[in-house]
């Protein structure tokens, strides 16, 4: 003869689903469908859960819910057994007979709570006032997934290594830093050109006829960088409208990205 769990599996093998399905189906737990597939029904939950659930899981896969719980008292389980109430049980062929002792209401329905919680499409809350998802904890201590204490502190750890990214991006970024910034500054009496700006400019670069960097760096809007001019020079920036060429009080702005400079004469 079929044990229950035996029953259930071919019911629901025969319905074509697997465990997981039938856990979504029902809203119960996959692994407390898992025991009672395997003939196993103590899933550390009062009595009332217990049967409550076996009842609705027999339900849906077309079983007879009476009978499967008449055949669960008859094993010696539940509250009739806790009790001491005797079972009588003939068995003729594969049809159970039981006559239980025990009243009706006593192989009742499970409350309403849990036939809520077990209601398809009702929403399943993880917490212990739902049954089907009712975790007993450890004493002394909460009860933690490893798997999500793991996962938890990767994900901070990856969160602390982006944000050292960002502000050491952020600071090679910010440009050059000013005793970097190669800059040859005219010598006392030394005939020179003012580099002025209107606005804030990111870069501007400044070499002599030979190729020798002058200066090559930021200006900032009303900064005045002074080049030494005693040859023709090549003046590049980005934002020309933003630079003007101060010589003696004179200012004149610039039009092109390159703009070549002569080279003084003797009276300039």
């Amino acid at each position: 003869m079929q044990t229950i769990g035996e029953r259930l599996e071919e019911a629901r093998k025969r319905k074509g689903i697997s465990i997981r399905e039938a856990a979504e189906a029902t809203k119960i737990r996959g692994d407390y469908l898992h025991k009672y597939e395997n003939n196993q029904f103590d899933i550390k939950l009062p009595e009332i859960y217990v049967r409550g659930f076996l009842r609705t899981y027999a339900t849906y896969l077309k079983l007879s819910g009476d009978k499967i719980i008449n055949d669960y008292h008859a094993l010696g389980l539940g509250d009739a057994a806790k009790n001491g109430r005797a079972i009588n049980r003939e068995v003729y062929g594969r049809m159970d007979i039981s006559v239980a002792t025990a009243k009706a209401g006593n192989v009742g329905e499970a409350p309403s709570a849990a036939a809520a919680a077990m209601t398809p499409g009702a929403d399943v809350v993880p917490n212990d006032k739902n049954p089907a998802t009712f975790r007993p904890r450890a004493p002394g201590g909460l009860n933690l997934d490893p798997n999500l204490i793991l996962k938890g502190s990767a994900l901070v750890c990856g969160v602390i290594v982006l944000v050292l990214l960002l502000i050491w991006g952020i600071g090679a970024l910010t440009g050059p830093k000013a005793d970097k910034i190669p800059w040859v500054q005219p010598q006392a009496g030394e005939r020179a050109l003012g580099i002025v700006a209107t606005a804030n400019t990111e870069l501007v670069s400044v070499t002599d006829s030979s190729g020798t960097v002058l200066y090559r760096g930021p200006v900032k809007a009303g900064e005045t960088k002074l080049i030494p001019w005693n040859q023709a020079l090549v003046l590049t920036t980005q934002t020309p409208q933003n630079i003007q060429i101060d010589h003696r009080g004179n200012r004149f702005p610039l039009k092109d990205v390159t703009t070549p400079m002569r080279a003084p004469k003797p009276n300039e």
